[in-house]
């Protein structure tokens, strides 16, 4: 018999199987414990905004709060590698174990060579290889100057002013030849040889295409908890068809099996061990990158929540800011904010802050709370709340007059929404 489940318990199980579930280490966090937060994640995206901090730094940050972010370095940086970096969802760290999985099915529309010719690539590919084989890693800027091509960048027709060693470096990345040792403090890849990054136990022995995206879609599949074929093919992106013949294998060997949610109308499937927590405790800020919030339709029918990218839209025309952190809030996405770290003044700005139409009357104290932490762990020295946005006000109070005075007024039945909304306060981190 299928088992049917509420959308309550569909969203615990989602937020159990992302690690969203449980309250936050009290101790000091410890390289086992990222270790275990990035193996049941199975990825994190990379990308180069830095307006609060680099984005596969913060879902880290928003399971286990105040961690050091050189344990991420070392995990990608040192032998042996607990992570490395390749085309998934976007570019991201990847568990290693993926990575001759992700080398059949990650067959990307990217035309790093497109348009060079033949012989030329040839050359270039060989000068590259050869010049990593006997040298250290170096960037592309590096290379570029070790193999004497210093002529401008040419501009392809994605867009991206990247010369041909640049051009070729991608396409032998995306091949799988190379790899990232490390990043810079400028965030450009430090490339070398795939041999001298993944780990000596994973080898290419089984290259069977179904086997392949199986161990993908299961890998997708626990990271969800529950979902649907286009939920997990997302996860990594891959193809859709070859993704929904995979649960059909994976129904059949007892990995995943069929669920229904009351009110959706999609097949949807549940990992044979994903946890059903009696409640959630989470209270996390997400970064805009974060897996939670990958497919975006899932995430408007587990939280009714419609959310929105707007760093490409113009200014304009943005709806709630810049760089947008959804709230979440135990079971609940709860708030939005758009944050920026100030690294100038020492400040973690506030910029807007904006309610859900259910928000619980603790969320401003609660969001408080979450941003301090973050100020904290980011090392700066105040919270600074601009007054945009319709809980900017109870915010604000709650930041600057502490937690427990902001608990007295705001009491059960009191409105969340405040009117104090037309000054910005600063609050010291403690």
């Amino acid at each position: 018999m299928t088992a049917s489940l509420s959308l309550s318990q569909a969203r615990r199980i989602a937020l159990a199987a992302q690690g969203l579930a449980k309250v936050r280490p009290t101790g000091p966090v410890t390289s086992r414990a990222v270790g275990r937060t990035f193996a049941q994640l199975q990825l994190v995206q990379i990308d180069s905004v830095n307006v609060v901090a680099r984005s596969h730094y913060l879902p880290f940050f928003s399971r286990l709060g105040n961690y050091d972010r050189l344990i991420l370095q070392s995990m990608a940086g040192r032998n042996p590698r607990k992570m490395m970096e390749y085309w998934a969802h976007e570019a991201s760290f990847i568990r290693p174990e993926h990575f001759y999985d992700l080398l059949i099915w990650q067959k990307r529309a990217w035309v790093g060579a497109h348009g060079l010719d033949p012989a030329v690539r040839q050359d270039m590919e060989d000068r590259i290889l050869d010049a990593l084989t006997v040298g250290r890693p170096m960037t592309a800027s590096e290379l570029t100057v070790k193999l004497g091509h210093d002529e401008g960048p040419e501009r392809d027709n994605w867009g991206w002013n990247w010369n041909i060693v640049k051009r070729v470096l991608e396409h032998l990345f995306e091949e799988g030849r190379i790899s990232a040792a490390s990043r810079t403090s400028q965030f450009e890849r430090k490339y070398t040889l795939t041999s001298r990054v993944i780990p000596p136990h994973v080898t290419p022995s089984d290259v069977d295409a179904e086997a392949s995206i199986d161990r993908l879609m299961e890998a997708a599949a626990q990271a969800h908890g529950i979902g649907t074929v286009r939920c997990f093919s997302d996860y990594f992106r891959t193809p859709l068809k070859a993704g929904a013949d995979s649960v059909r294998r994976l129904v059949r060997a007892g990995r995943l099996e069929p669920v229904v949610v009351r009110g959706w109308d999609r097949e949807t499937y549940k990992h044979v061990d994903a946890k059903l927590p009696r409640k959630a405790a989470a209270r996390a800020l997400l970064s805009p990158f974060d897996s939670l919030v990958f497919e975006r339709r899932r995430l408007e029918e587990l939280f009714g929540f419609h959310y929105r990218i707007e760093i490409y839209t113009p200014a304009a025309k943005r709806r709630f800011g810049y760089y947008v952190l959804p709230f979440l809030l135990r079971d609940a996405i709860v708030a939005r904010v758009d944050l920026k770290a100030d690294r100038a003044s020492g400040q973690l700005l506030v910029r807007s802050a904006f309610g859900e139409m259910n928000a619980p009357v603790d969320t401003a104290v609660e969001l408080a709370q979450e941003l301090r932490l973050m100020a904290t762990w980011l090392g700066l020295q105040g919270v600074v709340v601009w007054p945009v946005g319709d809980i900017a006000g109870p915010l604000s109070e709650a930041v600057a007059e502490g937690h427990v005075a902001s608990e007295q007024r705001l009491q059960p039945g009191s409105p969340l929404r405040g009117e104090r909304g037309n000054v910005a306060l600063v609050s010291p981190v403690d």
